[in-house]
């Protein structure tokens, strides 16, 4: 039994600064001390994020919000950012990134995740994660931002891409945002609409907001035309990356602006090398040497070998899979540039080596 409540850690987080910079400076292990910690409470620690899960719905038919409330040391979080939540499984630890929906200065947050067919993460959070438990979240990282100035905007989703623009949403309509809003919203199927009935109640609270929907599966899809149609000086857009990519593709040829912040949540796709050919990739701290290709990123060949690095969004949003290139030359899989300066960070799930690569992992 916890001897504190979860608003009590709170409390006491805002107070252990001495105990931090003990840890840092070499006097005590931090390792030690989250564990006397947590014998207060199950999410108390000096200075890594855990939540305790407050609440669950349903929000669509594959969708499920979870109301959080961390522990003290999330710092400076916004909605429409993203975390990383880590969840172990048979002794491994996964972690997957997830969209702030909303962010509230007395540390509630909370998350929606989407069910992914053969997702072994997302099955478990929803069909298996209790109101009561607690769970460790990473600092909140991502650039998507509201418009500061104050003209029309244009939210364009599809799919779970819904999440970071509620966040927006949510918090402009707040804030008191009054200049026109209009939201187009695609999915496939009218029971995946998340948040259905909150965006209705917004749009009849807030006379500048309107919702349109598209049903992909029924036939209706946004058009070239369609997006002509809508108002708005600012364009957000989040979904797969075809939807992405063709909205900002529609938006640009149109010469609406370059006021246009986007996110996908689709795997890279990989480019055709005009030369392939067998690799040598090291990883230096495990002591291996493998075989590998330059038309796989080197996430994907470090896991095939058996490593484990730390990763989240596979996408190079979070850092989460940063390392040390030591030597070689890698490929920025979204750019095309060539990274060879040695001791350089780079992003293990958008870089594929161009030739013998050593890596620090």
């Amino acid at each position: 039994m916890a001897l504190l409540s979860l608003s009590g850690a709170r409390w006491l987080a805002a107070y252990l600064q001495p105990l931090r910079q003990l840890c840092a400076n070499g006097w005590l292990r931090e390792a030690d001390v989250d564990l006397c910690l947590r014998q207060l409470h199950a999410a108390l620690r000096l200075n890594r994020v855990f939540a305790q899960v407050e609440a669950r719905r349903w929000v669509a038919d594959d969708m499920l919000a979870l109301q959080l409330r961390c522990n003290g040391n999330a710092r400076d979080w916004r909605a429409g950012q993203h975390v990383q939540l880590y969840l172990e499984q048979d002794g491994v630890r996964h972690g997957r990134s997830y969209s702030l929906t909303s962010v509230a200065t007395d540390g509630h947050i909370e998350i929606a995740i989407k069910r992914q067919p053969g997702g072994r993460l997302s099955s478990l959070l929803l069909d298996h994660l209790e109101v009561g438990e607690v769970i460790e979240l990473g600092q909140a990282f991502g650039e998507f931002v509201w418009p500061q100035e104050h003209n029309a905007v244009l939210l364009l989703a599809a799919g779970s891409g819904i999440t970071p623009l509620l966040g927006l949403l949510r918090d402009a309509l707040a804030r008191g945002f009054a200049a026109p809003v209009t939201l187009l919203y695609q999915v496939r199927h009218q029971g995946q609409q998340a948040f259905a009935a909150e965006l209705q109640a917004l749009s009849a609270r807030h006379a500048n907001f309107q919702v349109q929907r598209v049903f992909s599966g029924e036939g209706d899809r946004l058009s070239a035309e369609r997006l002509a149609a809508l108002q708005g000086d600012h364009l957000r857009v989040c979904g797969p990356r075809g939807f992405v990519e063709q909205a900002c593709g529609w938006w640009h040829d149109a010469g609406r602006g370059s006021s246009v912040q986007s996110e996908s949540f689709s795997p890279l796709p990989m480019p055709a090398e005009t030369e392939t050919g067998e690799v040598r990739l090291s990883f230096a701290r495990s002591r291996q040497q493998v075989s590998g290709s330059s038309n796989a990123s080197l996430l994907e060949q470090a896991e095939a070998a058996g490593l484990r690095p730390a990763h989240g969004c596979r996408q190079g949003i979070c850092t989460s899979c940063t390392c040390l290139l030591l030597a070689g030359t890698v490929r920025e899989l979204r750019s095309g540039e060539l990274f060879a300066e040695p001791g350089q960070p780079i992003r293990l799930c958008v870089s594929a080596p161009h030739g013998d690569v050593e890596i620090d992992l």
